[in-house]
């Protein structure tokens, strides 16, 4: 059941402390090869990212998203030293901002507007990413899955607001 945007919970659920930053970007343009960053993109309303394997759109999933601040414990449940954004095979990459937030919310990156649809939970692949254990070390940190609202382009820095 949908919260009263007047309660407390809802209000709360609503304040971010800043908006968050686009750290990287990264495209699938093919199964099976590994991701490409790059520093723009454009993104097509419904569909998805150009260059990127998905841009036919699946509607909920035109891009994915995970939070920076999430490869470190990833690695860490993983038990290694690092973790590479592309490695993930998520497209975008976001500094400050709690990603989960924006789960059924608007927000914009550039001049691009999209909605969060659900979180990205990992795939099997992630055990050959990862290593035994990949697959759960992702498990609630594997991000945010987003459609294309107001397609348009965005950058690496680009500021992630909440609308």
């Amino acid at each position: 059941m949908p919260l009263n945007p007047d309660s407390p919970l809802a209000r709360l659920m609503a304040t971010l402390p800043r908006p968050g930053t686009v750290e990287w970007i990264g495209l699938r343009p093919a199964r099976d090869v590994p991701m490409q960053a790059v520093t723009r993109v454009q993104a097509s309303t419904g569909g998805g990212l150009e260059g990127d394997r998905y841009k036919g759109g699946s509607g909920k999933r035109g891009l994915t998203l995970i939070q920076a601040e999430h490869l470190p414990v990833i690695a860490t449940l993983a038990g290694l030293d690092a973790v590479q954004a592309a490695t993930l095979r998520r497209n975008v990459v976001v500094r400050g901002l709690p990603l989960i937030a924006l789960k059924e919310r608007r927000f914009r990156i550039g001049s691009v507007v999209l909605e969060g649809t659900e979180p990205c939970d990992p795939c099997s692949r992630m055990e050959d990413a990862l290593g035994a254990g990949g697959y759960n070390a992702m498990r609630g940190h594997g991000g945010l899955c987003a459609r294309i609202i107001e397609g348009g382009s965005f950058a690496v820095g680009d500021a992630v607001v909440p609308l």
